[in-house]
């Protein structure tokens, strides 16, 4: 069998792009792969054997001498010792194949150039738009932002557009116009694996050519999410962080004109001030803090649709998926990759972003709706989670992939 060098910066569940690099290392070891992983040490890690090939941590929230700090501005931009460190890896392993998610800032792209040499096959699954946008989101505070477009990096300070701090943001900018002078990812990577159909479009519209990327939806295990038969309840959920770009604000807005009760699961920097929203509105809204597992899919389960009002250019939310292998339909934004999931009429519907009228009249709508109907639609979104959005038909369309760069298990 074929041996993958499985790169991310943490070896740990800290979020979705960890969720899934994570599952593929399982299923690819199930499958007769060696999968050797290549992340940064920390304390939350999994076991591997690979462990003291790993980089040495850095966690730039945490305090830190004046020395350090600059140690790891420099490992930002260009990580000496993740190449060093990868090179003993791939020494000691011979992969056949290397497949990157997320390495910004912690392993840094100096390592792709280095596999490159080796004669190693190299895919990136990108789960946000950073080789275009150095702030990941095409995100300001202003709202949806390409300012950067047609290399325009200096409005990334300009804007501030790093937790609003000219030093960071100048520190951003020049790690994004030294990697694309040095060509770690234009030059480096072969393939780019993307989730959405949206992110391509936009990346070409970017620069990029199309036939770097080969679009490969996200995958949920739909054996262990299967519905309750619960009969759908009055209120409708979202799930995932509570962040600004997230639309929550739109979301309880609309939940109050509308008059139905909204549940909110998740935690994040926006919290206090959505409570706060809460009482200015009188909304009818509950805040489940962070749910997993069986928690989490009875929430969904018992809610009347999971609603998502992403106000920014979205990739493939999990959480959608999730909700179609519980039978639960989905009101979604118009932005980003969203559209692609929806199927009108069939398994949810679209209101445009932001349109917090648009919103409220469809949750009236849903909640006017039989059961029956909701059922119905809930049915068709369980058959299209499992057609498009099985573990199966992603490890088949990831050996296709493999396969088309001359790598066969």
């Amino acid at each position: 069998m074929a041996t993958l060098l499985s790169i991310n910066n943490y070896f740990y569940r800290r979020g979705g792009a960890e969720a899934l690099f994570l599952e593929q290392n399982r299923m690819l070891a199930q499958s007769g792969w060696e999968v050797v992983p290549f992340a940064m040490q920390h304390e939350n890690n999994l076991d591997s054997p690979y462990q003291p090939y790993f980089v040495q941590e850095i966690e730039y929230g945490k305090p830190a001498p004046l020395l350090r700090k600059i140690g790891n501005a420099q490992k930002i931009l260009y990580s000496f010792e993740a190449r060093r460190r990868v090179a003993q890896l791939i020494a000691l392993t011979r992969p056949d194949i290397a497949h990157a998610h997320n390495v910004y800032h912690h392993l840094s792209p100096s390592i792709f150039s280095l596999i490159r040499d080796q004669g190693i096959p190299t895919l990136m699954t990108l789960h946000d738009l950073k080789i275009a946008c150095p702030a990941y989101k095409m995100l300001n505070d202003g709202g949806v932002c390409e300012r950067c477009r047609d290399g325009a990096l200096w409005q990334v300070a300009a804007q501030r557009c790093i937790k609003g701090s000219r030093m960071l943001s100048l520190l951003v900018m020049a790690e994004s116009a030294l990697h694309r002078l040095l060509g770690c990812y234009s030059k480096s990577v072969d393939r780019f694996i993307v989730p959405s159909r949206f992110y391509i479009d936009k990346l070409v519209q970017w620069g990029w050519q199309r036939e770097r990327f080969s679009h490969l939806p996200n995958f949920i295990d739909t054996d262990a999410l299967r519905p309750s038969g619960v009969a759908p309840g009055d209120a409708f959920v979202y799930v995932g962080r509570l962040g600004p770009e997230k639309g929550i604000g739109t979301f309880i807005r609309a939940a109050a004109q509308a008059g139905v009760p909204a549940w909110i699961v998740g935690v994040g920097p926006e919290e206090t001030s959505l409570r706060r929203l809460v009482q200015e509105t009188g909304a009818d809204a509950t805040f489940h803090g962070y749910r997993s597992g069986t928690e989490l899919a009875a929430l969904i389960g018992a809610a009347r649709a999971l609603v998502l009002p992403s106000e920014w250019y979205e990739n493939a939310p999990i959480s959608v998926m999730e909700a179609y292998a519980l039978a639960r339909p989905v009101i979604g934004a118009d932005i980003g990759g969203i559209p692609e999931l929806i199927h009108e009429g069939e398994t949810g519907a679209l209101f445009p972003s932001g349109d917090v009228e648009a919103l409220a009249a469809q949750l009236r709508r849903f909640s006017t709706l039989r059961d029956a109907e909701i059922v119905d639609m809930g049915r068709s979104a369980r058959a299209l989670a499992e057609r498009d959005f099985s573990a199966e038909r992603y490890r088949l369309g990831l050996l296709d992939i493999y396969r088309s760069m001359g790598v066969a298990a």
